[in-house]
């Protein structure tokens, strides 16, 4: 499973009532956190969760309200006594940007593993968990993120029996092993069936709508969108900053066929995304207007 934590919703600069767009995903023991503005590590205490078992931060690029607050939540994990080492990942010029930046986080107990991204498009693994980068169409270098988690056949037991593979192994087989018995390779594909549907999230932030975006989220149990204007008036300043409507998400969130949609970045003049909701639904029902803590876990179908 994955819980996911929508942290923080605003654009440009925090709120009062507001933080900046980040998110959280923690899957069997790890944490990983996209974005990290000014506050994020604010937002992190309010909901209850530590930044310190963070595996890996990823940037979608290095506007100052996605990286900001990245020297203080360092200094705030070196002081929790992690040694763990961190991965980032981020589009190219990470290196030099994360070392500017700890101009003012100097030492740290714990070493920063800096993974700039290839191209257009690059998988990243860690265990079962793949995060896919790829590239958005901002005013800067930008990436939305697809996190993916495959899941295995279900055990079929005739075709266990008809391979003639001993039931000391099925166990074993059945949690990914291959194991050599007797001068025969036995592998996990000889006794599951076909692979089972997986989960799917997706975060795309400071863009416009493409149809690369559709196709990287296409599917997904959750797409966390930006929704920088839910003034319809507003259209023409959406494209002209490279930003999205609440609309154009809604949009993008039809073509895709995902399950449901969170929309997050709000403009700061944005007070009540809520007010907009009713037309969003109308192009795509199952979206939501994102809040600061909003949380969810997604979880595999027994059914499938």
């Amino acid at each position: 499973m994955l819980d996911i934590c929508l942290l923080g919703t605003s654009g440009m600069m925090p709120l009062p009532y507001r933080w900046l767009t980040s998110l959280m995903v923690r899957y069997n023991g790890m944490s990983v956190l996209i974005d990290c503005g000014e506050g994020t590590q604010i937002a992190m205490k309010e909901k209850g969760w530590s930044p310190k078992p963070i595996d890996v931060i990823c940037f979608t690029h290095f506007h100052a309200d996605h990286i900001s607050g990245l020297p203080g939540m360092l200094l705030t994990m070196g002081n929790a006594d992690r040694t763990e080492p961190l991965t980032m990942i981020g589009p190219k010029g990470l290196t030099k940007v994360v070392a500017s930046l700890r101009i003012i986080a100097p030492e740290l107990p714990f070493e920063i593993i800096c993974k700039e991204i290839e191209g257009a498009e690059q998988d990243f693994s860690f265990g079962d968990l793949t995060i896919t980068a790829f590239k958005v169409n901002h005013n800067v270098p930008c990436y939305g993120y697809v996190m993916t988690l495959p899941r295995t056949g279900r055990f079929d037991v005739e075709r266990a029996n008809a391979a003639g593979i001993d039931k000391k192994y099925w166990n074993r087989l059945q949690k990914g092993e291959t194991i050599e018995d007797g001068g025969r390779i036995l592998t996990p594909d000889m006794v599951l069936g076909p692979d089972r549907k997986g989960l799917k999230a997706a975060y795309v932030t400071d863009t416009r709508p493409t149809d690369s975006i559709a196709a990287h989220v296409a599917d997904a149990d959750l797409f966390i969108c930006e929704g920088m204007y839910g003034e319809p008036e507003k259209a023409e300043k959406a494209k002209e900053h490279k930003h999205m409507t609440f609309y154009e998400a809604a949009e993008l969130a039809r073509k895709a066929s995902v399950k449901s949609l969170w929309l997050t970045h709000f403009s700061p003049s944005l007070a009540k995304p809520q007010e907009y909701m009713p037309a969003v639904r109308k192009i795509f029902p199952e979206a939501k207007a994102g809040k600061d803590g909003m949380t969810i876990t997604l979880v595999f179908d027994e059914n499938e």
